[in-house]
């Protein structure tokens, strides 16, 4: 009688390339190190796929005692795991390059063209008037302006 051995590094496969994926926009992304160049979703892809070739070559051995449920249940997984790692790399390298390009955004250092924008408060603020404006009575160095989102 043989014994039914569990497919361990399928399933840690599988669960590490979901990782990998829903790591990069929950956690990754914040960091320009990581969001720039994905470098440790592609490291923690890389580690699921090697494990994911030795659940395959596992899952498909002779010696299974239901040979045909392992095979099917393996490339399910095997399958779902490679779609997972392929649309990663689609949406990050290819579609990523889609997006419009940002030429009217000011540079790092160029100043920002002048507006007049509604406060917290309610109250309508330049930018010319914030860079003016004496700050315990002397002159502003600059302005760092903060931008989100609001409630839409």
């Amino acid at each position: 009688m043989t014994t039914r051995r569990f497919n361990w590094p399928l399933w840690v496969g599988f669960v590490l390339t979901l990782a990998a994926f829903m790591t990069y926009v929950s956690v990754f992304v914040w960091f320009p190190i990581t969001r720039d160049f994905p470098w440790a979703n592609l490291l923690m892809f890389s580690i699921a796929v090697v494990l994911l070739v030795m659940g395959v070559r596992r899952g498909f051995a002779a010696d299974r005692p239901h040979p045909a449920r392992s095979k099917i249940i393996t490339s399910i997984i095997a399958t779902l795991s490679v779609a997972v790692i392929g649309f990663f790399i689609f949406t990050v390298f290819v579609a990523a390059r889609w997006l419009p390009p940002s030429k009217g955004a000011p540079q790092v250092g160029q100043q920002a063209p002048d507006f007049t924008l509604t406060d917290t408060t309610g109250k309508q603020v330049s930018l010319t008037e914030l860079r003016t404006a004496p700050i315990d009575g002397k002159a502003p160095k600059g302005v760092l302006l903060v931008f989100y989102r609001g409630y839409w």
